[in-house]
């Protein structure tokens, strides 16, 4: 199986799972906010995907990306969008108003357009045109020019997590969605099963065909580990500051939300890195009592990756024949292909 197949695929399965949790949070466990709200996050996203989509590749003068492709791949491009949108829609309670569903997911999607790690420039080969190729047919998906391959640049910042945390600090009177609402119509047995359920399947759907195991093993030991240093340098309660990863919230965001195949790195040591730097910013946050830090710390971490990325990409450049800077072709593995700067071309030989 090819990456960029396998990356639709693990998409294809988080968009099912998150919409059979949310017909069954609207229809078994008791989910609060209004049934419209999931359609309005998925048709928002998809919208606004399209449509930014084609002003960029107009703008830059590149086939879009959904043209020129199977349409099983044409319906893979929109998935990072349905799943924001579904994401945005759950996790966030506008009293009744659909409005805030709307603005975080146009605000999530326009981040991975807006928000992107460029690589630096690199010598290039001049380019010799095949037999029956025209200006035109060079530019063609599939052609030996094909711009629409890749967007400029990586997206860094979790779409879903960034739509959160903007209409989160734009209206105070907008908040998260409760955490009893996963469980509210249900008792018993259930409410340890819908949690396990939810992460089971979750980090089953990532392992297995996203590859982001170790992202999740990163993310929930340094949990545990900022609970037990908050514990020991402080008066905060470890058994307190555990408590939140036996609820749906922790499942949901560990399995659906952190380990988002466009935003999170590739590569494993990358994952555990990455991982444990989110649990660490989020242990900062709640000290602080910043009550929306598990949303906020994916966000800062992921701003200050692409932060190292770039200047290490900046002060080591790729040199003659040599891959782009290590990091960023492990941020550009959004579309599943990695990035690497073509071979400088050799010194003209004696006339």
């Amino acid at each position: 199986m090819s990456t960029d197949r396998g990356r639709d695929r693990a998409f294809r399965r988080l968009a099912e799972s998150l919409t059979l949790i949310t017909v069954l949070g609207h229809t078994v466990l008791g989910f609060e906010q209004s049934c419209l709200a999931p359609v309005v996050g998925v048709l928002t996203g998809v919208t606004a995907e399209l449509a930014l989509e084609t002003v960029d590749a107009w703008s830059r003068r590149r086939p879009a990306r959904y043209l020129g492709v199977p349409r099983a791949r044409v319906a893979g491009f929109f998935l990072p969008s349905y799943v924001c949108g579904l994401l945005c829609a759950m996790l966030l309670s506008g009293n009744g108003h659909l409005m805030p569903v709307a603005l975080a997911v146009l605000i999530g999607v326009g981040g991975t357009y807006v928000f992107r790690v460029t690589a630096p420039p690199a010598p290039q080969a001049p380019r010799v045109p095949r037999a029956r190729e025209t200006p035109e047919t060079a530019r063609e998906p599939g052609g030996a020019g094909r711009a629409a391959e890749d967007a400029p640049g990586r997206p860094f910042l979790n779409p879903a997590a960034f739509g959160v945390v903007a209409v989160l600090l734009l209206f105070p009177w907008v908040g998260l969605a409760p955490a009893y609402q996963f469980t509210a119509w249900v008792s018993g047995p259930f409410d340890l099963v819908v949690p396990l359920a939810v992460l089971a399947w979750g980090t089953a759907v990532n392992a297995r065909l996203a590859g982001r195991l170790p992202l999740v093993l990163g993310w929930a030991g340094g949990f545990a580990l900022q609970a037990l240093v908050r514990g020991g340098l402080t008066d905060v309660s470890v058994v307190g500051a555990l408590l939140p990863m036996t609820g749906t919230v922790f499942a949901l965001y560990t399995g659906y939300l952190l380990i988002d195949p466009a935003t999170s790195p590739a590569r494993p040591r990358d994952q555990v890195v990455f991982g444990l730097a989110t649990a660490a910013v989020y242990g900062l946050l709640v000290q602080f009592h910043v009550v929306f830090g598990l949303f906020l710390a994916p966000v800062a971490a992921g701003a200050c990756r692409s932060l190292r990325v770039a200047l290490h990409d900046r002060l080591h450049p790729p040199g003659a024949g040599g891959p782009v800077a290590s990091g960023y072709e492990e941020l550009s593995r959004y579309r599943g292909r990695p990035v690497r700067a073509p071979a400088a071309s050799p010194p003209a030989g004696p006339p």
